[in-house]
């Protein structure tokens, strides 16, 4: 098949990217590395059946164009940080909402009739039902990451009803792995690789989060393309547990080789916006014979020593 993954050159975008050339596939990625990196795209780039597209999505010109002749859209591309949310407020409307409706109009023009998009367990607030599942009663949003995203699922089901597309939706935990360029294992690790001997940790450490390892995440995605036949279809994915922050601390703290004095700023949040208890049931996309093969803790340990081998990254963050 032939594929159009947004966000070629990011984390999970990349990773995605590598398994499709693996399988036989032909993809054309789309990224303008603002966030991403080339660099993750070395081994794609060397690949005949790949071709790299640097352009903005949020510049409708030139999207349906590289589209051309794909059967299938990942899109992955948006701003994935949910921390800085108040401190721009326009970002998220634009690298979320406003580029997903953008990669519609492109489908629309293109007659692609497939998407699979990369949405977030932030939608759910702060929930009152835990495990979470994916037809739980939404609440009030609580950052503009997560209302961002809402906006952009409700565009990709209008738009499968409305053109007759076939929509794919993940709802993602926090996803670790290869490639990892932001959240709270590159942040403790940089500031331990800079001082071992204390870190700071927002909050009260008790946040109790959900994590998931990339390749979990992209064996989940492909078997939901090729068993899922809903016109629309919400997925959870995550695995059946969760720690709390400082039980992240200190996987990472005994792969460094540190202990730390650890300093708490306090509260039961890091930030505005930030959900003390993220826990998604699973069972929709169990029921298709996915399992997960790494634990939190495996998967926390993975990404430790992958930015360990591969320092560049945590000095390419500003």
């Amino acid at each position: 098949m032939k594929f159009f993954v947004t966000g070629a050159g990011g984390f999970i975008g990349s990773n995605l990217v590598d398994r499709l050339l693996s399988e036989g596939h032909e993809v054309v990625g789309y990224d303008n590395f603002a966030t991403g990196f080339r660099r993750f795209l070395e081994g794609a780039l060397a690949n005949p059946r790949f071709t790299l597209v640097e352009r903005d999505l949020l510049s409708p010109v030139g999207i349906a164009e590289a589209m051309r002749g794909t059967e299938v859209v990942f899109h992955l591309a948006a701003n994935a940080d949910v921390r800085f949310g108040t401190e721009a407020p326009r970002r998220d409307l634009e690298q979320n909402t406003m580029v997903t409706f953008n990669v519609l109009e492109a489908m629309r023009a293109e007659g692609v009739k497939r998407i699979a998009f990369s949405s977030t367990g932030s939608i759910y607030g702060e929930a009152a039902q835990i495990p979470t599942p994916e037809d739980a009663p939404f609440p009030i949003q609580t950052s503009l990451y997560g209302a961002s995203k809402l906006g952009a699922e409700g565009f990709i089901a209008a738009y499968a009803e409305g053109f007759g597309f076939q929509a794919h939706i993940f709802r993602f935990v926090s996803i670790l792995g290869e490639r990892y360029t932001h959240g709270h294992v590159f942040d403790f690790v940089r500031a331990l690789r800079r001082d071992p001997t204390r870190l700071s940790v927002l909050g009260n450490g008790k946040q109790r989060k959900s994590y998931l390892y990339v390749q979990d995440c992209i064996d989940a995605m492909l078997l939901c393309l090729e068993k899922a036949t809903d016109k629309v279809n919400v997925l959870n994915l995550g695995t059946d547990a969760y720690c709390e922050v400082l039980d992240s601390v200190g996987w990472i703290s005994e792969r460094l080789g540190v202990t730390p004095t650890i300093s708490l700023t306090g509260g039961d949040r890091g930030w505005i916006g930030d959900n003390p208890f993220i826990f998604l049931e699973t069972q929709k996309v169990r029921a298709l014979g996915w399992e997960p093969r790494l634990s939190i803790r495996q998967g926390v340990e993975t990404t430790v020593d992958y930015l360990l081998a591969n320092p560049w990254v945590l000095e390419a963050r500003p």
